[in-house]
């Protein structure tokens, strides 16, 4: 029995060393994951360009690096220009909403171009002025007549009576390029002379403003704002080669004011100067373009052109058989799109000399040829 015992306790002694080794490692599970199948390499795409012009031996063009030139004295050049330009202020009769009559004051500007003291500005800066007075760079306050206005160009000549006052010195438009740098002095707001700088950006342009389309202009980034208009675009030799006009002022248009070429200037101010008003070649016309929509509503046969809506008597196109209601369609050759292309045509037509006017009237193309006249007087 003894023996039994001692048995049975060496058997159970044992099973509790196995056990306790083997609590002593703990194998880690398995992880069993299904065979990846094997995966295709990606096909490339077509591709759409050709070894046909490839060149392995390409670079890049040598370059001519220069350094970048020094920005002109801006400095110097108002300095030159400036004792020139003059502040104009005028007074006007306008009538409120009541119709109750008050003076309003208005600012602009304008250059001496003459030591006796002729003075350039634009047409609406004095246009139905009952005053007018000028501040020269000296600070003396002048009052200003009016020489002569031009509206179709917005140009007029102011004199004031003084001597020996300093004179601008007129430049050449016509040698302008695009990125030539500029200056334009005025009164801008009305709160003295000041001078901003700025780029030639577009030349020959055409702008509509209050009905009435100015030729030839130059487009500029220099500041232009109320109060400026009428002064000089100055170049950097102090040249004026501009007088400034009008800006486009709507929401999110920057750096598009225009000013007048003075090349084109000259003749019209010396038309004012001389006589007082511009001697243009005349048709004796007044006119309306033509559009789809004009001509729809009128029941046309053509849908662009010059429409005479009025003919006045005696004149050179009464002379030459036109008739109100006409649509001239091609003047001295140049082909008649709009009113504007008409007038330009005239403006640049011979006086005296038959110009050949091609016209439509009714459904029948007419020709007829027309002898242009000096232009009246606007007095009469």
């Amino acid at each position: 029995m003894p023996n039994r015992i001692k048995y049975i306790f060496t058997v159970l002694t044992l099973l509790i060393l196995a056990l306790s080794f083997s609590a002593c490692y703990i194998s880690p599970p398995q992880i069993f994951a299904p065979t990846p199948s094997p995966t295709p390499e990606p096909t490339p795409a077509p591709s759409t360009s050709s070894t046909e012009h490839t060149n392995p031996s390409w670079t890049f063009p040598r370059e001519n690096s220069q350094p970048a030139s020094l920005l002109p004295s801006i400095a110097e050049v108002v300095a030159q220009a400036m004792p020139a330009v003059v502040s104009v202020t005028t007074e006007k009769l306008v009538y409120d909403i009541f119709q109750q009559e008050y003076t309003q004051r208005a600012a602009g500007s304008g250059a001496i171009i003459d030591k006796e003291g002729y003075i350039i500005t634009n047409n609406h800066v004095v246009e139905d002025a009952k005053s007018i007075q000028v501040e020269l760079a000296d600070i003396r306050i002048l009052p200003a007549d009016i020489v002569g206005t031009d509206a179709l160009t917005d140009l007029a000549v102011l004199k004031v009576e003084a001597a020996n006052l300093p004179q601008a010195s007129l430049g050449d438009s016509d040698l302008l390029v695009l990125g030539d740098w500029v200056v334009a002095i005025g009164n801008a707001l009305g709160e003295g002379i000041s001078a901003s700088e700025g780029i030639v950006s577009r030349l020959n342009v055409s702008v509509s403003v209050s009905g009435n389309t100015l030729y030839g202009l130059i487009q500029t980034t220099a500041a232009i704002n109320p109060g400026n208009s009428g002064g000089p675009l100055v170049n950097m030799a102090g040249e004026v080669i501009g007088v400034t006009s009008v800006k486009i002022a709507t929401v999110g248009v920057e750096g598009m004011g225009y000013a007048i070429d003075i090349n084109s200037a000259k003749p019209i101010i010396e038309d004012l100067i001389h006589q007082g008003y511009v001697t243009r070649p005349w048709l004796g016309v007044s006119l309306w373009t033509v559009n789809p929509s004009f001509a729809q509503a009128n029941n046309l046969s053509v849908n662009e052109g010059a429409y005479i809506v009025e003919l006045f008597p005696d004149s050179p196109a009464d002379d030459a058989g036109l008739e109100e209601g006409d649509i001239i369609i091609s003047f001295g050759g140049k082909e008649i799109a709009n009113r504007d292309d008409l007038v330009q045509a005239i403006h640049t037509s011979p006086i005296g000399k038959g110009v050949e006017v091609i016209f439509v009237r009714g459904s029948d193309t007419r020709t007829t040829s027309v002898q242009l006249r000096e232009s009246l007087p606007p007095w009469g």
